[in-house]
């Protein structure tokens, strides 16, 4: 069965709409209004092999804050949803990631249980030019509604960086390639993989 969902989520502060494809090859149209969420989503996209199409609508002439802890949310709830009960993936996902002077470590369960353990350098520069300034926070505020609206268990640390932008690049890829390696199925596994018998 393919694995695939769809989402359309509005509150008074956003408008989003994520189609997503676990099984994919890396392809995407991401459109949130903010520039460098853009580039992370879209390297998301592409070191996850993962399919996804995402248009924001967000009150970004307020902040960027509402846009990506609702993006984050409503991407967790596709990817909760294309996983469905869980049968046969993995479960678990580790990457370390080098991104220049940056090392990134990001460790996932599919537990059904969310929790988010971040630890990275704090008073970081905000990143972007003309573009648009990103705050370096809203890397830890989309990975804590990610992680809660997937319902996983998701460990990130920068173990050594000092450029902002290497270790927001470094964190989403180390994200994307530990959940491709969650959600790939293990013919070794029969059912869902927990003694529960759920996740």
């Amino acid at each position: 069965m393919p694995r695939t969902a769809k989402q359309h989520r509005k509150t008074a502060e956003t408008d989003i709409q994520i189609e997503l494809n676990v099984d994919g090859s890396g392809q995407s149209t991401i459109d949130t209004g903010v520039p460098f969420f853009d580039h992370m989503l879209t390297l998301f996209t592409k070191h996850g092999l993962f399919d996804l199409n995402v248009k924001v609508v967000g009150d970004v002439d307020v902040d960027y804050h509402h846009t990506v802890e609702d993006t984050g949310i409503v991407l967790g709830q596709c990817f909760r949803e294309a996983l469905g009960n869980k049968a046969g993936i993995v479960r678990y996902g580790f990457f370390l990631l080098p991104m220049d002077e940056t090392l990134a470590e990001v460790a996932m369960d599919l537990s059904g249980r969310p929790f988010l353990s971040y630890h990275a350098p704090e008073k970081m520069e905000a990143i972007g030019g003309r573009a648009g300034v990103f705050s370096y926070q809203l890397v830890e505020e989309f990975l804590r509604a990610f992680s809660s609206a997937l319902l996983c268990t998701l460990h990130v640390e920068i173990k050594r960086g000092r450029d902002s932008h290497h270790m927001a690049e470094a964190i989403f890829k180390g994200l994307a390639r530990a959940l491709d390696a969650a959600t790939l199925h293990d013919p070794r596994v029969v059912g869902i993989p927990s003694t529960k018998d759920v996740l």
